[in-house]
């Protein structure tokens, strides 16, 4: 257990133990103009070069790299839009490696384009207490087999990942990393975060445009099998209590049927756990799957008490295969199919509020056998408000605005389709 001192003497102690930080620290510069005073001309011989909180300060030019940084350090560009890692034919244009750096935090990467990487464009595995900010990644696909989704992968447990490779940005293993303002368009994915290398838990994303990414979500919550041995039985570390904030995803996923959401939920093995997650007052558009696709594929994964609010979210697609939902779904709450129409997996604790859901066939989808509340939202231009596809569960679909006053059914509103869905009282005027 972690123990917090309080009161004024625990106060100088930080405040001591920060300032001495920040005297120690030094400023390296990187150019590529041969007639600057920069004594580094690649950004791997300052990394190298750097200590425990330095600052990197990268001069406007093309890195052709591969930065790898396994220190407490501030990578800072002059601008990203002439402040460019182009990692053509390297494995990541930014590799914050903490999984051979133990206890590796703090590295902060702000003000650089990074392009063109084989696998990753920015991938953090294994540290804590930084930000990645104000970056553009693109390009980051490659190595992408887009005929069977495969990738060779680097490192190595990248191989497992299909069309999870190739992401803009990557977290696996992290915690308390904040992902904001960044750019993160045509690369195979978006943002992703997962648990290969360990649990992935309490991160900020935040204020991110994420578009144009055709093979995979625009921001992607997964649970995967930990890398490496791990004993008899195959074993996921979680990724739970990550907020996505007020961010924009569009037009992802629309390269391929069933590609990929604007944000998408995802536990797909009885072990996997994927719970506890906020996604709130994000943009979802024009995205190949739902606006929100949550996705447990198996009996005894864990996609319990993620909390879905405050979104706008429209122009989205139908979800498919085992998820599958009759027309184009703003959010998607689904267990699997066992082939008979039943859930294989049952989710609880999903709250869905105080969403605006627009110019879909189904604002909301529900295939599990629990209760899902799906209050205070607004139905507008939808054939169905809710739609539940599992005959033993319960969609508590009380105070929701259904496009009419005069609630669900009526002529202008929104229906609802199937059973157990409980929508009296309902809203007059919209939430």
């Amino acid at each position: 257990m972690k123990h917090r001192r309080s009161g004024l003497a625990g106060g100088l102690v930080l405040a001591a133990c920060t300032l001495s930080s920040a005297l120690q620290a030094a400023t390296l510069c990187v150019s590529k103009n041969p007639n600057s005073a920069c004594p580094y001309s690649t950004i791997t011989a300052a990394v190298n070069a750097a200590s425990p909180g330095d600052v990197i300060q990268v001069s406007q030019g093309i890195y052709h790299e591969d930065v790898v940084i396994g220190k407490a350090i501030s990578l800072i560009g002059a601008n990203r839009s002439n402040t460019i890692i182009d990692a053509t034919g390297l494995p990541n244009g930014i590799y914050v490696d903490g999984l051979h750096n133990p206890g590796l935090q703090a590295v902060f990467i702000s003000g650089i384009t990074v392009q063109n990487a084989n696998y990753e464009g920015i991938l953090l595995t294994n540290t804590s207490y930084g930000a990645v900010q104000d970056t553009l990644v693109t390009g980051a696909n490659r190595s992408l087999n887009t005929g069977n989704l495969t990738c060779p992968g680097i490192p190595s447990f990248e191989t497992a990942e299909d069309f999870d490779c190739g992401e803009g940005i990557h977290l696996s293993g992290v915690d308390h990393e904040v992902i904001a303002s960044n750019i993160v368009e045509n690369n195979a994915g978006g943002i992703l975060l997962s648990d290969d290398t360990g649990e992935t838990h309490d991160n900020l994303i935040m204020n991110n445009l994420v578009q144009d990414n055709p093979f995979d979500c625009g921001i992607t919550l997964a649970s995967h099998p930990l890398a490496g041995p791990v004993g008899p039985q195959p074993t996921a570390a979680g990724v739970d209590h990550n907020t996505i904030l007020g961010n924009i995803a569009r037009r992802n996923g629309r390269q391929l049927p069933g590609a990929g959401a604007g944000v998408g939920l995802f536990s797909p093995a009885p072990f996997t756990k994927t719970f506890g997650n906020v996604v709130v007052n994000n943009t979802l558009m024009d995205n190949g799957l739902p606006g929100v696709s949550m996705h447990a594929h198996s009996a005894g994964a864990n996609l319990n008490d993620n909390m879905i609010a405050g979104n706008t979210i429209s122009g989205n697609g139908a979800d498919t295969e085992d998820t599958f939902t009759p027309g184009p779904t703003g959010i998607n709450v689904s267990g699997g199919d066992d082939g008979m129409g039943n859930p294989v997996a049952v989710i609880s604790g999903t709250v869905v509020a105080g969403n605006t859901i627009q110019q879909e066939s189904i604002a909301v989808a529900a295939k599990t056998n629990a209760v899902t509340p799906v209050h205070l939202n607004n139905f507008i231009n939808v054939m169905t408000g809710v739609d539940n596809l599992a005959s033993g569960g319960l969609v508590g679909a009380k105070l929701n605005w259904w496009g009419c006053a005069q609630g669900p059914g009526a002529p202008g509103c929104a229906n609802t389709v199937g059973s157990n869905i409980l929508t009296l009282p309902f809203l007059t005027k919209p939430f």
